[in-house]
């Protein structure tokens, strides 16, 4: 079971904000729960921050107390609010946050969220100076360095038990469906759930899967007389592009496909056992690692550890997919 490791407190902060950035994720209100909670225990004082960078800028920063995060470990979504900020990308933007955190007395700042929010973490610190920490909340489980991410397995969860009620219907109707899950860049979602729903087929972006080759899978499974088949795609650039160009292609083939985008739905809803204890130890872990005086870094997941990982090597790589579990997932649907 994750633990946070055991660290010496050299820095003394007063007060520690906490923001989410980006897309939401199952699991961020109780990794704001555990920051929170976790700072007033150690004697400090926390503030959260509504609506990411955006909220940041505008001033919308109120200060937190023990029960102000009762309740809320349960919930999907995010407390706090969270948004996508453009005018973050701006260096100048990014010094007036520096000086307004400062001017409201924050010393130190918790961001929750995905590999962009982190960059723009990385250079709040790297140009300002002021301490930053991250706790990795994306479904996509796509930030390099960590084995794990907040949301990650309430989506997969979510995923699976949309598809196994797709099932019953391509069962009673002897049907093709193509159930479109979400990652954009990563194939992460659409394995785990392949595996775990028994697809056929798991189309991913990061292998090439022609036309033909998807064919040939879905013809195996009626030669040894199945009459419906399941195939899993990672949604690709655009929502619902992935899923309906294969429909079509397929179409032309001679097959029936119907389409299913689950969409933002794998976003919302409660958050899973494993997610809540990822998001509580992350976040707990967060505040632990400023206080010892570390920062311009993310608390991830290393070989079942809570581990460090700097932003700036998290901004240069790519999380990749193994292709063993690609492999795995072609085996076990053969």
């Amino acid at each position: 079971m994750l633990t946070i490791p055991k660290l010496p407190i050299r820095k003394k902060y007063e007060t520690i904000g906490v923001l989410t950035s980006g897309g939401d994720a199952p699991g961020m209100n109780a990794a704001i729960r555990a920051v929170v909670r976790y700072a007033i225990v150690q004697g400090c004082e926390a503030y959260g921050i509504y609506k990411g960078y955006t909220g940041l800028l505008e001033g919308q920063i109120e200060k937190m107390e023990l029960s102000s995060v009762a309740n809320i470990i349960q919930r999907g979504g995010t407390i706090l609010k969270t948004s996508r900020c453009p005018a973050f990308l701006k260096k100048s933007v990014r010094q007036e946050a520096a000086n307004l955190l400062r001017r409201t007395g924050i010393d130190a700042l918790v961001v929750i969220g995905g590999d962009g929010s982190f960059r723009g973490a990385h250079l709040l610190q790297k140009e300002t100076g002021f301490p930053c920490i991250g706790v990795p909340g994306t479904i996509d489980n796509d930030i390099w360095g960590s084995e794990d991410t907040i949301g990650f397995d309430t989506a997969v969860n979510t995923a699976i038990e949309a598809i196994d009620r797709i099932r019953d219907t391509a069962s009673s109707h002897d049907r093709l469906f193509l159930v479109e899950v979400m990652g954009r860049s990563s194939g992460f979602i659409a394995v785990q759930v392949g595996i775990g729903g028994g697809a056929e087929t798991v189309v991913v972006p990061e292998e090439k899967l022609s036309i033909s080759e998807l064919c040939k899978g879905i013809d195996r499974g009626e030669a040894r007389g199945k009459s419906s088949s399941i195939i899993v795609v990672a949604e690709g650039a655009k929502p619902g592009g992935m899923a309906t160009s294969l429909a079509a292609k397929l179409s032309k083939r001679g097959y029936n496909p119907r389409v299913c985008i689950l969409g933002h739905i794998q976003r919302g809803g409660r958050p899973t056992a494993d997610d809540r204890l990822l998001a509580s130890v992350l976040g707990s872990g967060a505040v632990a690692y400023l206080l010892a005086g570390r920062s311009n870094q993310m608390v991830g997941v290393h070989e079942g550890k809570v581990k460090l990982i700097p932003f700036s090597e998290i901004a240069n790589k790519r999380k990749p997919l193994p292709k063993e579990i690609l492999k795995l997932a072609e085996a076990l649907a053969t």
